[in-house]
């Protein structure tokens, strides 16, 4: 293969990945300080999981006995499922698609998954029970809680 065709199919898959907007970034941001401040927990941005050929949530959250750094090997897609996942919606992304990603998620064992739309500054909320839907508010799973109102707020 020519360094052309290498550079056409890294441009390719580049526009086939959703790109993160600036509200994404910024949500993610402030999802993870609130998770930081639980030290029970550790939040993972961009983690891809071993489901598939890899998926990656924006958060996963793990109980903190669960995170054992390892330096001398890495892991690509790890095969520990989180009790929680994370998805922000960015402005190219399609709800209906991140739904059916947390439904898939849970069925691989994560116990809940929020689904952040940040337009109506709501959060989708998927368990093994169904789906509940939040708007702006503190939000709670397997013991996590992150208040919506500060985000959305702008506090």
């Amino acid at each position: 293969m020519m360094l052309a065709e290498v550079e056409e199919i890294t441009e390719e898959q580049t526009e086939e990945r959703e790109m993160p907007s600036f509200n994404h970034s910024y949500i993610c941001n402030r999802i993870l300080r609130q998770l930081f401040e639980n030290d029970a927990i550790d939040a993972l941005p961009e983690l891809t999981l071993d489901i598939e050929k890899g998926i990656t949530p924006d958060i996963c959250v793990y109980p903190a006995q669960i995170i054992k750094p390892n330096f001398l090997r890495d892991y690509v897609r790890f095969p520990e499922m989180p009790i929680l996942a994370i998805e922000v919606i960015s402005a190219s992304q399609n709800i209906q698609d991140l739904i059916e990603k947390a439904r898939m998620l849970i069925s691989f064992g994560i116990k809940a998954v929020w689904t952040i739309e940040p337009f109506t500054n709501s959060i989708f909320v998927t368990t093994a029970d169904g789906e509940k839907l939040f708007h702006n508010q503190a939000v709670e799973s397997e013991e996590i809680k992150v208040d919506f109102r500060k985000i959305f707020n702008g506090q």
